[in-house]
């Protein structure tokens, strides 16, 4: 039972990261005038001009990855850091944002619980 919560909310994650993998490129989801702070961080990865599309990417394969159940214990580390940035950008610049970014860790998590057997072989000496 807790194992089919738990790809339950593994697909619903990689569901929203394939959505807002994919508004990064296709931009159908219209996004609101950000507070000042937070639009400054965001025009200034934007101005590197391939931040968006490496983390558009990444949240897409991962979004599969979690959908499918393949790979899913290696893309929740690809996407971790991701996650984390975007959360804390949300809780120090844009609070009002933050619930997103706080699912999508928390599912992570839940990623990383789930398939716990396969990162026991990385601290074995």
């Amino acid at each position: 039972m807790k194992d089919k919560i738990f790809l339950g909310i593994q697909v619903l994650a990689g569901l929203v990261l394939i959505v807002f993998g994919l508004n990064k490129f296709l931009h159908f989801i219209p996004m609101g005038v950000p507070v000042p702070e937070m639009g400054e961080y965001m025009k200034a990865l934007m101005a590197t001009g391939f931040i968006f599309p490496i983390v558009a990417v990444i949240e897409i394969l991962t979004g599969l990855a979690f959908i499918r159940d393949k790979f899913a214990g290696l893309m929740a580390i690809v996407i971790t850091p991701i996650i984390a940035n975007a959360l804390l950008a949300h809780l120090f610049l844009d609070p009002s944002g933050a619930g997103g970014a706080v699912f999508v860790l928390f599912a992570t998590i839940i990623v990383m619980i789930r398939h716990k057997d396969i990162y026991i072989k990385i601290f074995e000496a």
